[in-house]
């Protein structure tokens, strides 16, 4: 553990340095999932995700305290460009699921479960429970994607960043570590109602909670928010092991290709949803995109995004795909069975 934090500090570091886009999580991801290559014992190698989570309720309740109240106002509108955004995509998707299915030989049903953009614990989770999904293809995809998404996209928008001043620790530190111990504390109840990415969206629902009576909360200093990155990146950077990647070429291939195709879809829609709502092309690209909630939360707070935004669009698309995908995919293949 000790190691992987040193490898992860130290490319948070170099990444910061070079003035590279959210250098506290890509730095990490990158040089940890570098070192994996280089490093002969690394099945010693250990970040449990309980570090990762930590990560998740820190950026959790800064989102939360950005959150704008205000956005339900207008959520009319923005409800009918969700539910077209994700019809085209899931769409798009099963036509990418045929074509992956097709061009490697792994199973319809395998290729849909690798190829809908929703969370990677979860959908790698729906890949163990069913038997007949190739569980590693799956889980290969769906990194892939998460790493692509990580590493391109803040690229992409990075010329859309607002620069925003830095957050101090400040003698009332010991209101943030109230704050973030209370948001922790509730976790449970947001895993006992099945809420996704519970680490994650829980405390955004306790902070907003806290708005809507009046409580104030203390801003979360920039220093904490670097640290939960680096939590959160080292897990992510440490997914994807060498011995992954001895999946046939052609399943490799197709993992990237379409990691691509979607990232190049979403570009087109986030044009449009810019255009027609008004909004920054990072807060519509970041709300299309096909990463989990949690991922693009994050890289909406590091580019000054529109959180409100981003989080109600990819908060909508993860119970779309937990609602009415999966259950219908299960359904499907069960009833083929009988």
């Amino acid at each position: 553990m000790l190691l992987v934090f040193i490898i992860a500090l130290i490319g948070a570091l170099i990444f910061s340095a070079l003035s590279l886009p959210i250098p506290w999580l890509i730095g990490p991801i990158f040089s940890v999932l570098i070192a994996q290559f280089f490093i002969k014992d690394r099945a010693h190698l250990r970040w449990p995700a309980i570090l990762r989570n930590i990560g998740l309720v820190i950026v959790g309740v800064a989102i939360g305290q950005q959150f704008d109240l205000g956005l339900f106002q207008n959520f009319q509108s923005l409800l009918l460009f969700m539910v077209i955004v994700n019809l085209v995509l899931f769409g798009f998707c099963l036509g990418i699921a045929w074509g992956v299915s097709r061009m490697t030989g792994l199973t319809f049903k395998t290729s849909v479960a690798a190829n809908v953009p929703g969370g990677l614990s979860q959908l790698v989770l729906f890949a163990e429970e069913e038997g007949d999904v190739n569980l590693t293809a799956v889980t290969y995809f769906h990194i892939v994607r998460v790493l692509g998404v990580v590493l391109l996209i803040p690229f992409l928008v990075s010329g859309h960043v607002v620069s925003g001043s830095s957050i101090p620790i400040t003698a009332e530190s010991w209101q943030v570590v109230a704050l973030i111990l209370l948001a922790a504390a509730l976790v449970p109840i947001g895993r006992k109602i099945k809420l996704p990415v519970a680490h994650f969206l829980t405390p955004i629902i306790v902070v907003i909670l806290l708005k809507l009576f009046s409580i104030e909360t203390p801003e979360m200093p920039s220093d904490v928010l670097h640290v939960a990155q680096i939590l959160i990146g080292a897990y992510i950077g440490l997914l994807l092991k060498p011995e992954t990647l001895r999946l046939p070429l052609k399943v490799l291939g197709a993992g990237l290709l379409s990691t691509i195709t979607m990232i190049a879809l979403t570009y087109g829609t986030s044009l449009l949803i810019a255009h027609y709502l008004d909004l920054s092309f990072a807060t519509s690209f970041l709300s299309t995109a096909p990463g989990g909630l949690d991922q693009m939360g994050l890289l909406a707070a590091a580019v000054k995004a529109d959180i409100s935004v981003v989080t109600v669009f990819q908060l909508f698309r993860l119970l779309f795909i937990f609602l009415c995908i999966l259950p219908l995919i299960k359904w499907y293949y069960q009833k083929k069975i009988v």
